[in-house]
């Protein structure tokens, strides 16, 4: 038997790897995004499971829901990221959730809130001194442009943005559903307040959580008038500059699918849990948000195991 040359053995490694790299290099210009790899891995803790969201269907429309919180609600944020955790699975859609606050204060601030960021990464801290009514929601809104860019390449990074608060629950594929035929474009989304008079002139989305569309958060984020009209009841003040410009003018009011929590009296916005809820608000205790979790079925995946018993 003929035993191969060396000059044989070099010729074809050098074939395989220029072939390797012409394919690799008409890959590169057909599928540039799918190269990102690299700096997923270095920026995100699930290599895998991000490159497979890269490569994947892109989905029917992408939502960032950002909750205002204070940077000590520790406890809270526990509570409500494992509200959500627990609804991951929402179909044919991108909903990222993330906790939102202003610059941080204390010491012990910067160990903790760190810890959960490199854990968990879905807390945006914004630029300003922490408040209710007096722009930290016009501060969210105007920032992220800005803090987002880029971050898709070309595509404006989510259709939609939510503010909402930690003491309101979404479900989120029922968000989702009510979400997925509605305008990308100019698009106002919540419960109507006041709730007794939907033609009300001076009418907003309540605070409990509602929905802009990408172009209106850019719109904040440029226009003067939202940027001298930031101090008052937040949501009132968006609807205010809502109207004032124009805009909004694709209005949608969920109603009865979005409520607080029912407690005597009775009244337009609060009423018992109804199988199609969205969102239920002013969830202020543990108790109520059990008792919310509970109505939903939110543990029903839980093991049978003999290490606990509940």
């Amino acid at each position: 038997m003929t035993k191969p040359s060396l000059h044989t053995s070099s010729s074809n490694v050098s074939f395989a790897l220029l072939s390797a790299a012409v394919i690799s290099l008409v890959f590169f210009v057909i599928y540039p995004n799918e190269f990102r790899l690299q700096s997923m891995v270095a920026s995100r803790p699930s290599s895998l499971a991000n490159f497979m969201e890269t490569v994947s269907l892109k989905p029917d429309f992408r939502l960032l829901v950002g909750i205002l919180t204070l940077p000590d609600s520790y406890e809270r944020r526990h509570l409500v990221r494992h509200a959500y955790a627990l609804q991951s699975n929402v179909s044919d859609a991108r909903i990222d959730v993330r906790f939102v606050f202003c610059n941080l204060t204390k010491e012990e601030q910067r160990v903790l809130v760190a810890m959960e960021i490199m854990l968990y990464n879905d807390i945006i801290i914004l630029n300003c001194t922490e408040n209710m009514d007096n722009g930290k929601t016009y501060t969210y809104f105007s920032s992220l442009p800005e803090i987002l860019e880029g971050v898709n390449g070309i595509e404006r990074p989510y259709d939609y943005v939510m503010k909402t608060d930690d003491d309101t629950y979404f479900r989120l594929q029922n968000l989702a559903e009510s979400l997925r035929r509605l305008p990308r474009e100019d698009m106002y989304y919540g419960f109507l307040t006041p709730c007794h008079d939907r033609r009300a002139p001076n009418s907003y989305m309540s605070g409990m959580g509602y929905v802009l569309s990408w172009d209106l958060v850019e719109w904040i984020a440029t226009s003067e008038m939202p940027r001298d009209r930031q101090v008052g009841p937040e949501d009132l003040v968006t609807g205010s500059w809502l109207r004032a410009g124009g805009r909004g003018k694709n209005r949608f009011d969920m109603k009865s699918a979005m409520y607080d929590y029912m407690e005597e009296p009775r009244l337009c916005s609060r009423h018992e849990f109804v199988p199609d809820t969205i969102a239920v608000h002013k969830l202020k205790s543990k108790l109520r948000w059990a008792t919310t979790l509970k109505y939903f079925n939110a543990t029903e995946g839980l093991q049978l195991s003999k290490l606990y018993h509940l």
